[in-house]
């Protein structure tokens, strides 16, 4: 599995042995950025980040920072070999923790706004509407805010969550790709 566009492009990711993380694949990846189009100044926020290969692309093609949140250690591993193999580790943070502690955590931290959020958690997990209804409180996104949720097409998630409203649903054969936004502009 490669970077598919900017500074990193055609450099390998790597990711842990087995089945436990699930890298999206290129052809998602890349569809994803080419609907998202040029990325805001602000950073990014790839949640269940696995290898981190949504954030470690949004980075490569030009995003000022990026936070990880990831719990499983092996992918953990990778993604910090990733990061550092990349010689990105400077514009990165990476976060051990679930994401429900990690975005209460960013949230009273009032520090970085989020212009794109990546969500891409284990499919028959039920973790999408949680993370969503804690993402539409505003507190970690910027004015404009994209979420972006990787799925199946067994596990959809919901048209609207909170103040979050899917704006588009794409399949790449299983792989589906919901995008959200914000029904107004966030104070």
């Amino acid at each position: 599995m490669r970077v598919t566009a900017g500074a990193e492009r055609g450099r390998k990711l790597r990711a842990p042995r087995g089945a436990t993380t699930r890298p999206t694949g290129a052809k998602v990846r890349e569809a994803i950025f080419n609907i998202l189009g040029p990325l805001s100044p602000n950073p990014v926020l790839d949640l269940f980040a696995g290898t981190g290969a949504l954030g470690i692309e949004a980075l490569s093609r030009g995003a000022s920072r990026a936070t990880f949140v990831e719990r499983d250690h092996r992918a953990l591993s990778a993604l910090h070999r990733n990061l550092r193999e990349f010689s990105l580790a400077e514009r990165a943070r990476v976060l051990d923790s679930r994401v429900a502690l990690a975005l209460q955590r960013l949230s009273e931290e009032k520090g970085d706004k989020f212009s794109w959020v990546f969500v891409d958690p284990p499919y028959a997990a039920g973790e999408v509407e949680p993370v969503l209804a804690l993402l539409s409180g505003g507190k970690v996104l910027d004015n404009g805010a994209v979420v972006i949720v990787e799925h199946d097409r067994h596990h959809l998630p919901p048209k609207k969550a909170g103040t979050l409203e899917m704006v588009d649903r794409r399949f790449y054969g299983d792989t589906g790709v919901s995008f959200y936004r914000c029904q107004w502009e966030l104070a």
